[in-house]
């Protein structure tokens, strides 16, 4: 889909799964109406991918997000679509984001889940709850989508966990950055 003056971003039509403060869903509502105004409280995901020596991937957002465009995120975040997983949800952002596909990591596994509310600047709000997913990468290779990604880095993890303040220049995310901070590896 083309951005056009009614819906100014290309994903501004597409549906994310309202839920209550437990994660039950409530039904669907338009997107761009959960991301605008005070927000309406929707199901959604981060995934941190981890190498054998315990760096985690951290991806640019491209400029072009509406929200949080050029911050750093841990690997890839998004919204399941009504009926989806939040694993199956991860599988296809990291095919579509980086170019992993599923045999190049195990370990998908669900890790923690939180309710936050953040506004960004004048364009919107993320009221989200948010799950969290982790797995390792076994196969390093990857072909970013640069409509979705404007950069990747591999960072040691304990160092990101421990002294956060050393990585505050990346602008990170705020749903990573309390992904991290809750984290209990």
């Amino acid at each position: 889909m083309v951005a056009t003056r009614e819906h100014p971003h290309e994903n501004a039509t597409e549906d994310v799964v309202a839920v209550d403060a437990d994660d039950e869903a409530l039904g669907v509502v338009d997107r761009l109406e959960a991301h605008t105004g005070d927000g309406i409280r929707h199901r959604a995901f981060t995934s941190l991918v981890f190498d054998h020596d315990d760096n985690i991937l951290l991806a640019q957002r491209a400029p072009s997000k509406r929200l949080w465009g050029t911050y750093w995120d841990g690997t890839v975040a998004s919204h399941p679509i009504d009926g989806q997983s939040q694993k199956e949800a991860t599988r296809e952002r990291l095919e579509e984001e980086l170019g992993i596909t599923p045999d190049q990591y195990d370990g998908l596994r669900v890790t923690d889940k939180f309710e936050y509310k953040r506004y960004f600047e004048n364009e919107g709000v993320e009221h989200e709850v948010c799950t969290v997913l982790q797995l390792t990468l076994h196969e390093r290779s990857l072909e970013p989508n640069e409509q979705e990604v404007a950069g990747v880095m591999w960072v040691p993890y304990e160092r990101l966990y421990t002294h956060p303040e050393w990585y505050r220049q990346l602008r990170l995310c705020p749903w990573f950055e309390i992904a991290t901070r809750r984290d209990v590896r």
